[in-house]
Formats: structure tokens, sequence, C-alpha cells
């Protein structure tokens, strides 16, 4: 049942009767809107997952999840308002695990994975694409330029802890004499967006931002953060960064959305609920994730934390020892890998 069905008091009146009857399966039931913050802008990665996961989620409870942009400060100010929130339920948070992770020892807010309740959805891979126009004809010869030249080529991300930057730190620690000017966007699909239109050279973002330019021939896909190649629908195989960066480690980006701790437990207890018996066969989300090539990882609770903090644990000391954080991972119990 999507959210056109609450249209006029004879479409209510011809569905709402069926409603209930699956709401009281579960211990609580919202008597108004949800809202889910998406702290980037429209378009991009969070913001397809959590229309997707919004959708499933007023099928299943009946009632209205009103996704919310809320783009600014790598994610962190959306964040801050869903965390500053009432703690009744009713205001959620959208994104990747990382962000939330790291944004304390980045100094963006005071928050860790532990002040929220985990709900993943899909994970996404991150991928390095360039204009068409660029001389770039695959990572190689791109790899060579930000060897030599980086300073001078623009690179577009989301900002401060986004995939993009994540995925370049990354291949800069381990590329030490590598070099790139970062230009950053309020959100994946800007990013993606100028590059395409010529503002920047190159885009380092999530595969699931790019794909309809890729496909369209508006961007020329070069690397992918994985040990494999990926393989997108409608256009073929993306190579791995292992081809020219032997060795290097390609943790799993989860995204989905949290409620903070001290949240109503009846909340928390549906959603667990929820995840289990709807999230987990969603096929929307799986059609989503086999379109876009993300992975489908429908997880929560602990085994959420666990996987998330992979990624969280390598990404704050990867920004730690590159110098951009103001707490040292270990102060705030992050022990280095």
């Amino acid at each position: 049942m999507k959210r056109r069905t609450f249209v006029g008091l004879a479409a209510s009146a011809a569905v709402m009767p069926a409603l209930p009857a699956v709401a009281q399966a579960y211990p609580w039931k919202p008597e108004r809107p949800v809202t889910i913050i998406v702290p980037w802008a429209a378009g991009g990665s969070t913001d397809q997952m959590a229309r997707v996961l919004a959708a499933e989620l007023e099928s299943e409870l009946g009632q209205r999840f009103v996704v919310v942009n809320q783009p600014g400060a790598s994610g962190s100010i959306g964040t801050r308002n869903a965390l500053e929130a009432p703690r009744d339920g009713y205001t959620w948070a959208a994104g990747a695990a990382v962000d939330v992770g790291t944004y304390k020892v980045l100094g963006l807010l005071d928050t860790m994975l532990s002040d929220w309740h985990l709900f993943f959805a899909v994970a996404n891979v991150s991928v390095i694409s360039v204009n068409p126009t660029t001389p770039f004809r695959d990572f190689g010869q791109l790899l060579d330029a930000l060897k030599t030249r980086g300073d001078s080529i623009p690179v577009a991300t989301a900002g401060l802890s986004s995939a993009g930057h994540n995925m370049m730190e990354m291949i800069r620690a381990a590329v030490p004499e590598l070099k790139y000017r970062h230009v950053t966007y309020e959100g994946g699909n800007p990013a993606v967006v100028a590059t395409v239109a010529g503002e920047t050279q190159a885009v380092a973002q999530l595969l699931v931002e790019m794909t309809e330019m890729i496909r369209g021939n508006r961007l020329r896909p070069l690397v992918a953060l994985s040990d494999k190649p990926v393989t997108l629908a409608g256009f073929g195989e993306i190579p791995p960064i292992t081809r020219w960066v032997p060795g290097m480690v390609a943790p799993v980006n989860y995204f989905g959305i949290w409620i903070p701790k001290g949240a109503p437990e009846p909340v928390v207890r549906t959603m667990s609920m929820v995840w289990d018996r709807r999230i987990a066969n969603s096929e929307a989300l799986k059609a989503y994730a086999a379109n876009r090539s993300a992975v489908f990882t429908p997880l929560h609770g602990e085994e959420a934390y666990k996987g998330a903090m992979q990624m969280v644990t390598r990404t704050a000391w990867l920004y730690h020892d590159a110098g951009k954080t103001k707490l040292s991972p270990d102060s705030v119990g992050i022990a280095r890998p």
C-alpha cells in the first residue's frame, strides 16, 4: 500500500479496515506521521534508499513515513536534528553508518554508532568516474595523473566523511604520492551532476548515485572500491581497485535508518519485528539493489553494529593518520585495526 492510497475519504474508507489488523501484530502503532531525516540532498544514495524504505514501512504499519532532506556539514546537521528531537519514536535519521560512526572524531557532531538503534537495508559500492571529455580511459591513467599533477585535478565528493572522500583517502593512504583537489557538494547527487556538467573532471561517490549517468554515457566509470569486478546492469563490469592497488581493503559500507536511543521500547521492538518480517523479504528493496548494483543487507541490532564498526574503525584511523581528526579514535573507544 503506497502513500497515495490515503488520498480522499472514499479511498481511506476502502483501505483502512485492513490496516489495523496489520498494525495490531506489533507492539507499537504510530498514531501520526513519522519523519525520516535524510541529511543529504535529494536524489543521492541515502535519499533513494530512504524513500524505498518509507514506502515499505507505510504499507506495513499503516501510517505515513515522511522523508525530509536536511543537507549540510557532511550530513551532520540533519543527523543532529534527529538526535535532538523528542525521543518519542517519531523522528529518525538515515544515511551511511560510517558517517555517524566518525562524526565525533572529526569534530562534526558529538555522537557515535552506540547512540542509535541501527536498521540497515543495503550496502553500497564506491566508484570513481570521470567526465567522458577527459583523456582518462582507465584508472591507471587517472592514477598516474594524480601522482604527477593531482593538485590540478578536481575530484567531486559529497564532502568530508562522505563515501567518495573516504575512497579517495583510502587510495591516498595506499599511494602516498597521490594528490587531488577536493571539491565538495551537499550530497552525492550534486557531486555527480557537477562532474557531468564539467565543473570537475572526476567524481568519487557511490555507484547507486551514478548508475543512470553511466548508462547514458554521461560518465565513464574507471574503478570500484572492491576486490573483484562490479557488474552494473545495462553497462557491464567496473574493474576493482585491487587491479592497480593490490591488497587494498574494501570494507562494507552499510546504509539504513536509525532511531536515537531513548526512544520508547515498543518502537524499537516493532522496528526489529518489521525488519525481520517485511524488510528482509522486500521485493522493492531487492529490485532497487539489483538495479543499482548495491547489496541487499537487511540487518539490525548487534549484527548491524558489529558489521558497521569494521568500516568505522578503518575510516576513523584513516582520517586520524591523515591529520583530519579533532580527537584520536582510541580516545573514544575505537581501537586501531
